[in-house]
């Protein structure tokens, strides 16, 4: 049996500069220093000696219950033990920021609260009498390198532990002594008692409990008022797309306006294969989705910081054309060059390997990459956004990019790692380019651009329906082969054609009858799918959000709401999913938590909701 925790199960916690996952047990197993893209110092979750902390009860492993503080992103675990009853509350500090001087990775401008560099642990005892312990073992750069423990001040309550240029001081209310590589305390905690411990790097952690309780109060203040700023529904979805709408803001990266796909790297995607990457980039195939979701709720700031980034990281690199070059990923700091290696000297979750850290999909030729960035430009001026002439002219060759590429093959949305082909997504995305091109050039008046990408994105249109459709008349996963693949779905769902089309209509039901397993959706069937790898892997949870909203868009609205209600079923203690599930299990599969299958989920809700009669 796996020591591994269901991925699931783990606590997300993000300050929007750093973020971390908890085991049920209270081990902090995953936390990456001084960025989230960066090596771990806790790396439980992919190998069990890689370095963990543990704070909570002596003489129990197992949680009563666990949740979030409403509204925020402060874990709250209860413990049920022999002797008693205690409550940890966990967190990432969230305070006023320092402005009186210039952090050089800002490139925006912080708000009014901002990561202190600490993580915070809580205990109260609130019934009987609880021994707690505090078991906080480092190991640097992936688990490879331990660290070397100093004490601060003259007495027990303090201690700083080092490796190379990385310093993190733990401060406690509990007496901490060191053995080797790790440092412990406990104590006992009588009803009504409170202790705290508290690692920082580069901040400054509280030195009593009075100051911790403080650091509590503005990190949940700072959560609540940032969910009050959103037009949320008052719907029974409403609790399921707060914790989305949390949860991409934890993925978020403060100091560029970057949001990672995902906070972690390498959890399979097939348990005990080799299906595992790392997704902390910024993918430009989520910045359509990602714009549409933050102006919808009311996130107007986080959506402009966002853009800002991909902006940026676009602008950052012309061609040898002098043309701007765009890839299909980026780093949190706008960085090109995501080399992908492995690290062979850890287990993996599961003994799933190999661990890679990178990605080499980085420079592949994904044709959707232009249509994403052209909507997502699109959606910023509807809401108010402008493009400057020099921009301008760097879009527009990326227009003209897209037309000209169109005919190539490439790997497709899903990065496949087989011999390029003429994916039928691909080339949607490409005219979603020319369209978008289209009329952001008729509101500038540049007529000339307007007519000829028009004129591009009809023959597109044309050569997708004359080739992308099979003799039963539904969309195919390439021009050479009948498969079906669940990026068709975003034919409707991007305007390409309306839900009242035959052929949109009997693909959507194709897919949905013949690509799903257990009524859940996969990419596409890997036994007749060149995707260069092995094995099996799970149902998408993306793609099943997409058939709900697609399944909406036909028309199909009860059984789009069945679907949604299962998908909701699959959802994870803490309303939290990974990128796939394990239909047989109930499983979360993937990296987690996953920022596109939370952005389908707000997509997916929010059409189920105004579809729905005004009385219901």
């Amino acid at each position: 049996m796996s020591t591994f925790p269901p991925i699931a199960e783990y606590a997300f916690l993000s300050d929007c500069e750093i973020s971390t996952l908890i085991a049920p047990d209270g081990s902090v197993e995953w936390l990456c220093l001084p960025r989230p893209d960066a090596p771990s110092v806790f790396g439980s979750l992919l190998d069990r000696s890689a370095g963990l902390f543990r704070f909570g009860p002596s003489h129990a492993m197992v949680p009563d219950s666990r949740r979030y503080v409403p509204g925020t992103m402060v874990a709250e675990t209860t413990w049920h033990t022999p002797t008693g009853w205690l409550t940890v509350k966990d967190m990432l500090v969230m305070g006023p920021p320092d402005i009186s001087q210039r952090r050089s990775e800002y490139r925006r401008v912080p708000g009014d609260a901002a990561a202190q560099g600490t993580l915070l642990r809580i205990a109260t005892c609130f019934g009987g009498r609880v021994e707690i312990l505090v078991n906080c073992l480092p190991l640097f750069d992936y688990g490879r390198t331990p660290g070397q423990w100093s004490y601060g001040g003259s007495g027990y309550d303090r201690l700083t532990v080092t490796s190379r240029d990385l310093a993190l001081e733990l401060d406690s209310s509990l007496a901490l002594g060191t053995l080797g590589t790790r440092s412990y305390g406990r104590t006992t905690l009588e009803h009504g008692e409170t202790a705290f411990v508290a690692l920082s790097w580069g901040g400054h952690g509280p030195t009593t409990v009075d100051e911790a309780m403080v650091q509590l109060g503005q990190t949940e203040d700072f959560w609540r008022e940032w969910l009050s700023m959103a037009d949320f529904p008052d719907h029974r979805f409403r609790p399921y797309i707060e914790r989305s709408a949390l949860a991409l803001k934890g993925l978020s990266y403060a100091p560029t306006g970057a949001i990672m796909a995902a906070g972690t790297t390498s959890l399979p995607e097939t348990p005990g294969g080799e299906r595992n990457w790392d997704y902390r980039y910024t993918w430009i195939r989520d910045t359509a989705f990602m714009l549409r979701a933050l102006h919808g709720l009311g996130f107007d700031w986080e959506a402009f910081e966002y853009f800002a980034f991909i902006i940026d990281a676009v602008g950052g690199g012309p061609g040898p054309d002098g043309k701007l070059e765009l890839q299909i990923m980026y780093g949190i700091g706008g960085e090109r060059d995501l080399t992908e290696s492995t690290l062979d000297h850890l287990s993996g979750y599961g003994g799933a390997r190999p661990v890679r850290i990178g990605n080499g999909a980085f420079d592949q030729q994904q044709h959707d990459v232009w249509g994403m960035l052209l909507d997502s430009l699109a959606e910023h001026q509807r809401n108010g956004g402008q493009v400057p002439a020099l921009m301008w002219e760097g879009i527009a060759g990326l227009v003209d990019t897209a037309i000209e590429r169109c005919p190539e093959p490439d790997q497709g949305i899903w990065e496949m790692r087989g011999e390029p082909q003429n994916f039928v997504a691909s080339k949607v995305m490409c005219w979603v380019a020319a369209d978008r091109g289209h009329r952001l050039a008729h509101q500038r008046d540049d007529t000339e651009r307007a007519a000829r990408w028009q004129q591009a994105a009809d023959d597109i249109k044309a050569e997708v329906l004359a080739k992308g459709v099979s003799d039963r008349g539904v969309f195919r996963q390439h021009f050479d082969t009948d498969d079906l693949d669940a990026s068709l779905l975003l034919i409707p769902i991007m305007g390409f054609l309306p839900g009242d089309d035959e052929r949109v209509r009997a693909t959507v039901l194709a897919i949905a009858d013949e690509l799903t397993k257990d009524g859940l959706v996969l990419r596409y069937r890997v036994e007749s799918t060149d995707d260069g790898l092995s094995g099996e892997e799970g149902t998408f949870t993306i793609c099943s959000f997409w058939l709900v909203s697609a399944l909406a868009l036909i028309d199909e609205v009860e059984r789009a709401r069945k679907l949604f209600e299962k998908l909701l079923s699959f959802a994870g203690p803490l309303l939290l999913y990974a990128e796939e599930i394990d239909t047989t299990t109930g499983q979360h599969l993937g990296n987690f938590p996953q920022a596109f299958t939370h952005l389908a989920l707000i997509d997916a809700a929010v059409r189920l909701i105004a579809a729905e009669p005004e009385d219901g």
